[in-house]
């Protein structure tokens, strides 16, 4: 017998205005701050050897505190998490932009990183339990895989016009009427379903676990781009995660309560998702990196005309999670749409690694932007509806938070192992051209450029693989409701069912 649907809310449209407008603010900060940092270094006398911790602090709190952020999330209630992840976030955006030295900028950072950590999956569980229904739930995760997307592509445009037109304060200060118009909306109309709370204690010994193994891990990655590979604190800092990781599998296996259920992560589908989201970024982050040094440095552009340089990206991955992946959600299995997706986006990657010292924007830059903005956009969408599809309201949070920490692990590795390649080539090439080299300043930018190439050819590979994982592992039906038994089974699953319900989160084929 068919179960009783769900009480669907009239203002979930609404609540989806403000959602996403807080996961906006999260991921814009992640890349606005990258291209104010020169000016606030040079304004508050940061050191070189202490900038990076204005990225690290943030990375490192957002990163350690993204499983803790998505339990209380579940303990405490998503919406009440949101709020206070909003407040917070605000608040120390506040500090950040009234800085005085490099203390109190540090300590901003780390402020955004904790409440980030609480916002982000709050965010994403929120929409996962308010949209239920197949086709909703499609255009719904379309708008927010589009923003999760696009977003750090807007911050580096955003970023170019207050840095070039205001003062790097504002790229914390830009931050707050995003955070009051997103909470004065979550409490006016954000309706959490009273169901979806856990009960049950908070696994201190899992958050004290996953917090320090995430954090060793994420700055493991930071000193390798430093320090070398090999260096002792670097290998020091991969051992303890590694040590501090199995002992908090090991604790969650055994524990009533866990922080993160391991039937969550067990699942082979959502498995699938969290490591072929975690590989997109890596190679993702290979493009923002070295395309903003190369069109600034190489091509002279401005950062504003940078930020500009990559909208047609935006605009194609609004397109390929709006008109592609939503509208095909329901009715093509999730496979099919992201293993394609990465393969468009990988294509896009391999036209970016013909770029030289006079590459055209229109003729080379451009159709690769549009490429990679399509196929990253039509594969995060059902990426990210899929991460927390069939999962009980109990463990969305949770479940929210392992997408996250996938793309921020992602993002960290990212950085630290294409940066690493790159400055390894460049100094290769400059070495062995320099005998015949008539102008030193030509041979630094080809030297550069070489560089740059090297690593979007490794971000390549990094996708293609990505498109494999998500092909072989993602081996589940369309999100749709073709028939009475799968709405049947997608509500049970949606509404609480058993663990039974996780291991067929829609119907299959």
């Amino acid at each position: 017998m068919p179960e009783k649907a769900p009480t669907v809310d009239p203002r979930r449209w609404k609540a989806l205005i403000f959602i996403a407008l807080a996961q906006l603010m999260v991921v814009l900060d992640a890349t606005i701050v990258n291209i104010a940092l020169p000016s606030a270094q040079a304004d508050l006398g940061i050191t070189d050897a202490n900038r990076q911790w204005v990225i690290t602090a943030y990375a490192l709190a957002f990163g350690g505190l993204l499983l803790f952020g998505g339990r209380v999330a579940d303990l405490w209630g998503r919406k009440r998490t949101f709020v206070i992840g909003l407040v917070g976030f605000a608040a120390a955006s506040a500090l950040g932009g009234a800085a005085g030295g490099q203390e109190m900028l540090l300590g901003a950072r780390a402020l955004q990183g904790l409440f980030g950590a609480l916002l982000a999956p709050a965010a994403l569980s929120l929409l996962a339990v308010t949209f239920t229904e197949a086709r909703e739930r499609a255009k719904a995760f379309g708008i927010f895989g589009a923003i999760a997307g696009g977003g750090g592509a807007v911050g580096l445009i955003l970023g170019g016009v207050l840095t070039e037109y205001m003062n790097w304060r504002w790229t914390f200060f830009v931050n707050i009427p995003f955070a009051v118009v997103a909470a004065t909306g979550a409490v006016l109309v954000i309706r959490e379903p009273a169901e979806g709370r856990n009960p049950s204690r908070l696994d201190v010994p899992g958050v004290i676990l996953a917090t320090l193994g995430l954090v060793s891990l994420v700055y493991g990655f930071t000193r390798a781009e430093s320090d070398g590979w090999l260096a002792g604190p670097t290998l020091g800092l991969f051992v303890a995660a590694a040590v501090l990781l199995l002992a908090f599998v090991l604790v969650e296996s055994k524990v009533k309560a866990p922080l993160l259920p391991l039937r969550v992560v067990a699942e082979r589908n959502r498995a699938g998702v969290y490591a072929s989201l975690g590989l997109a970024v890596i190679g993702m982050f290979g493009l923002f990196l070295f395309l903003t040094y190369y069109l600034q440095i190489v091509k002279g552009y401005s950062p504003v005309t940078t930020g500009l340089a990559f909208l047609p990206m935006i605009v194609g991955m609004i397109t390929g999670s709006t008109q592609i992946g939503a509208r095909l959600m329901t009715r093509v299995r999730p496979r099919l749409l992201m293993a394609p997706g990465f393969v468009v986006a990988a294509t896009g990657m391999l036209v970016l690694t013909q770029i030289d010292l006079d590459t055209s924007y229109p003729a080379l830059i451009l159709p690769a932007f549009l490429l990679l903005g399509l196929g990253m956009g039509t594969a995060f969408m059902p990426a990210m509806s899929l991460a927390t599809h069939g999962v009980q309201p109990r463990d969305a949070g949770v479940a929210s938070a392992m997408v996250n920490t996938s793309q921020q692990v992602g993002g960290a590795i990212g950085t630290a192992l294409l940066n690493t390649i790159a400055a390894s080539a460049t100094t290769a090439y400059a070495t062995s051209h320099a005998a015949g080299a008539a102008a030193p300043k030509l041979l630094k930018l080809e030297s550069m450029v070489h560089g740059y190439t090297t690593a979007i050819w490794w971000a390549v590979g990094i996708l293609v693989l990505a498109a494999a994982i998500a092909f072989v592992f993602v081996t589940t039906g369309h999100q749709g409701g073709g028939s009475p038994a799968a709405s049947s089974d997608d509500g049970a699953a949606v509404g609480g069912g058993t663990d039974a319900d996780i291991q067929v989160p829609v119907m299959a084929h």
